[in-house]
């Protein structure tokens, strides 16, 4: 590997050192894995929390429609007024 620096040889060294370590049928994700992990996991709660902030602002009942049951239609001034026929 030419242009290296001593450090940066010297940290490759180490760091095939500690490759070697590894067991090679053993695979983890180490701390990089778990920081994703709990990120990904304080955002889904942070959003199940708006969600739910969201939905119980929600209005489910519905109001009774006050036509229901009458025999009118609504003209174009928005009043009701008598069906024809």
């Amino acid at each position: 590997m030419p242009d290296m620096s001593a450090s940066a040889s010297l940290a490759m060294t180490h760091f095939v050192t500690l490759a070697k370590e590894v067991d090679e049928d053993k695979v983890t994700p180490g701390v990089l894995g778990f920081i994703v992990f709990a990120a990904m996991a304080l955002a889904v709660w942070a959003l199940m929390k708006s969600m739910s902030k969201h939905m119980n602002k929600v209005d489910f009942q519905e109001s009774p429609d006050e036509t229901s049951g009458k025999n009118t239609t609504e003209g174009p001034s928005g009043k009701a007024s008598p069906a024809k026929g």
